[in-house]
Order: structure tokens, then C-alpha cells, then sequence
């Protein structure tokens, strides 16, 4: 790191769960959380009690105007990132973001074309991925060469809706973005990550509203099939997981390769081991299971090192753009699948 100084930050936008997370990997990483801003008198509140230590401010150009800060987080509403983040570039700032970064084409184009121009970060946190013991764990072993070449993937992002919870905009096409927009983008960056591709196309893709007719806006699932130059992916999520389950989801990913597979049950191991991150191994060799649950994860570090450094170590920015730009054309190009459709044009 050419800069020993710590990397101050700020927040603006506290509309998601998902920028607790983000905060606590940057103070463990070693930034500093300078002050926040929302206008949502509760969130704020909320966000202030779990860190004193961060200033409220007024309003956001305190934030963007303070030439001291060199990284404005976001998890405001999903509609709403882009827009901060080009404001964020224009200002001098890094910026990082939870996921989905973008909402439409139309703005990831934009965004495009402002970190073209200002070169600050412009970053995603895909915390399935980034901040996960089994994804790290998966690949060292893929770059150990344990499974030989990896030819396809399989995500799986179920998830529980908890309705009573949700913000009205939760339920707003035109505020979420659409569930592959949305949730899939987590599984587009692991397709792109695990098969190393650089090119990708979408093959096909569904969405559907199956169980909350009440909510029109709203889509509980989503498949689609995409192909790269280095290999296959299959992707599938959903807001079904059931009260039953002790965690939000049975998220898994199955990484296919030429000498071998690995499966990375992130979350939970239904009826099997206790606890979170848990991963398979099969290859010639047999068998393997790993604990993964204790595996050093190194995202926050990487960012802020880059930062200073101006490179892009944590998380290459095309790879950003591009797992985030095949989430948005699986979600443009989807069919509306219903209530008993099984295939296209069978009536």
C-alpha cells in the first residue's frame, strides 16, 4: 500500500440489512467510519446505535464535498445507487455498494461512462462471494487445480420474504430492479469468477410471480441460462425458502469441472453438520468435506488497498460491470412464466 493512512468513509443510504455487513468488513479491514447520512429517521437511529462513533449529518453533500473522505457505502434503495454513485465519481470518491449496483441498462451504461472518465472505483459487494468461507475455500482449491478446468456452474439463491418486514419499495419492479436484476446478481458474479470468462451471453431466462398475486410488482422467482467463453452456468432464485428452515436460505453452488466437482453449501447443511460454511470436494482422490467456516476472507483489505493504490486487486471493474450487466439482460430479456406453464407455447 503506498499510503499507510487509514481509508475514511462514509455512508449514505441505509435502506438494506446489507450495510451492516458492509460497514463491519470495512472497520475490520481497517478503514474509518466518518459520519452517515438518511433521511429515514428511524434507520438512521438504528444505524447510529450500533455505531456511535460515526457522525449524522444533514444531508449528503457534507459528505460528498468533505475532500477527506475518499469512499462514499451504499445500501440505499436499489433504484437509487446508481445515481449516488455517479455523484460519488463526479466528486473525486471511490464507491462501493451493495448489491444489485444498477436497476437498468440505462444506467449501468452511464456509470460506465463516468468511471471511464473520473477512473474512481465504482464497486459491488457481492457478499455470496466476497464475503463467504466457501467461496474463498473453493477457489484456492480450483486454483490448486483440484478439479481440473471449470466447464459450468450452478447457483442457487433462495430466499425467505418475511413480508410483514419489507419496505413498500421491496415490492416495486421499478425500485428492486426484477429478481434476477436483483438476487441473481450474486450468482452471475460466481459464474464469471469460477470459470475465469471474460465474454457471456444470456441464453434464456424466466421470471414468475407464483405466490403473492396481492404484490403484482413483485417476482418470487427466476432462472436463466447463461454461456461465456470459459464455460456454462445455470442460475435460480427464489423467495420461497420456508419458516422452517433455521436461516434465510439454502444458498449452494455447485462448481463442475473437468477432473472433479465441489459443492458449497453456504449457509446451512440441511439435516447434516451444524452451522454455516460448509463445502464438498470429489474428485479422483475421493471424498473430501471442509469446515470453511473459519477461512480468512480478504475483500475488505484488497479494497482499500486499492484504493491507495489504484489498482484493482479486490475485484476487477469489468468484472463488475459485467456480472452486474448479465443480471440486467437476464432481467430484460425473461419470459413471464404462469401458474402451471411448464414450457414456452405449450398451451
Amino acid at each position: 500500500m503506498k499510503n499507510s493512512a487509514p481509508v475514511r468513509f462514509s455512508v449514505i443510504g441505509l435502506n438494506h440489512g446489507h450495510i451492516y455487513s458492509l460497514t463491519h468488513t470495512l472497520l475490520k479491514a481497517g478503514g474509518v467510519l466518518v459520519d452517515f447520512y438518511a433521511p429515514e429517521k428511524d434507520l438512521a437511529l438504528k444505524y447510529s446505535e450500533h455505531f456511535p462513533k460515526a457522525r449524522q449529518v444533514e444531508n449528503e453533500n457534507i459528505i460528498l464535498e468533505d475532500a477527506s473522505i475518499l469512499l462514499v457505502v451504499s445500501a440505499g434503495i436499489p433504484s437509487e445507487r446508481a445515481s449516488l454513485g455517479i455523484r460519488a465519481m463526479q466528486h473525486g470518491k471511490d464507491y462501493l455498494v451493495d448489491k444489485p449496483g444498477f436497476t437498468s441498462l440505462k444506467q449501468l451504461e452511464e456509470c460506465r461512462r463516468v468511471q471511464a472518465k473520473t477512473r474512481r472505483i465504482y464497486s459491488v459487494f457481492f457478499s455470496e462471494r466476497l464475503e463467504n468461507g466457501t467461496s474463498a475455500k473453493a477457489g484456492a482449491l480450483i486454483k490448486a487445480g483440484a478439479i481440473g478446468r471449470v466447464v459450468s456452474t450452478t447457483g442457487l439463491g433462495p430466499h425467505r420474504i418475511s413480508v410483514s418486514g419489507r419496505p413498500s419499495w421491496f415490492f416495486k419492479k421499478e425500485k428492486y430492479g426484477g429478481i434476477l436484476a436483483d438476487l441473481a446478481s450474486h450468482q452471475m458474479d460466481q459464474f464469471l469468477f469460477y470459470t475465469g470468462s471474460t465474454k457471456a451471453e444470456i441464453v434464456s431466462s424466466a421470471v414468475a410471480n407464483y405466490k403473492f398475486p396481492e404484490y403484482p410488482g413483485l417476482e418470487d422467482f427466476g432462472e436463466c441460462m447463461v454461456r461465456g467463453n470459459r464455460g456454462t452456468g445455470y442460475i435460480r432464485v427464489d423467495w420461497y425458502t420456508p419458516n422452517g428452515l433455521p436461516t434465510w436460505g439454502d444458498g449452494r453452488l455447485t462448481i463442475l469441472g473437468t477432473e472433479g466437482y465441489i459443492e458449497c453449501r453456504k449457509y446451512i447443511d440441511i439435516a447434516g453438520r451444524k452451522g454455516a460454511s460448509h463445502l464438498l470436494l470429489v474428485n479422483k482422490k475421493g471424498v473430501k468435506y471442509y469446515d470453511c467456516s473459519k477461512e480468512k476472507l480478504t475483500f475488505g483489505r484488497s479494497f482499500l488497498k486499492d484504493i491507495f493504490d489504484r489498482t484493482e486487486t479486490a475485484m476487477p471493474q469489468a468484472h463488475c460491470f459485467l456480472a452486474s450487466e448479465l443480471a440486467l439482460k437476464a432481467e430484460a430479456k425473461a419470459i413471464r412464466l404462469k401458474a402451471g406453464q411448464a414450457f414456452l407455447n405449450r398451451k
